[in-house]
C-alpha cells in the first residue's frame, strides 16, 4: 500500500509568505504617501504604524494561508510557477519597504 504525496499544502504556505511580504511592503509606501492610512495602522503609540503594518501583513499571510491550504490541501500545484510568483511577490516587497522607492510615489 503506496500514499501518494501531494505538494499542495507547502505551496499554499509558500505562496502565502509571498502575499503577507507584498502586504507588508504596500502597508509601508501606502502608510507614507496617505496621512489616513498612517493613522488607522497606529495600534500603538509606542509603535506607531508599524504596529499595524505588521498586523496588517500576518493577518494576509494567516488568511491566504488558510484560504489556500483549504483549496490545495489534496492536489499537485506547480512548483516552479508558485516559486516564481513568491520570489516576485517578495521581492516587490521588500522593495516598497525602502524609502528611495516609496519616496518615488510621494
Amino acid at each position: 500500500m503506496t500514499t501518494r504525496l501531494t505538494n499542495g499544502r507547502a505551496m499554499a504556505a509558500i505562496l502565502a509568505a509571498g502575499i503577507g511580504s507584498l502586504t507588508l511592503g504596500l502597508m509601508t509606501t501606502g502608510a507614507e504617501l496617505s496621512e489616513a492610512l498612517k493613522g488607522a495602522l497606529t495600534l500603538s503609540d509606542a509603535v506607531g504604524p508599524l504596529s499595524g503594518k505588521t498586523s496588517v501583513a500576518t493577518a494576509a499571510y494567516l488568511v491566504s494561508w488558510v484560504v489556500l491550504h483549504a483549496m490545495w490541501k489534496d492536489r499537485d500545484v506547480n512548483f516552479d510557477a508558485v516559486v516564481r510568483v513568491t520570489a516576485v511577490m517578495i521581492a516587490l516587497g521588500v522593495l516598497l519597504t525602502f524609502p528611495p522607492v516609496f519616496r518615488m510615489f510621494g
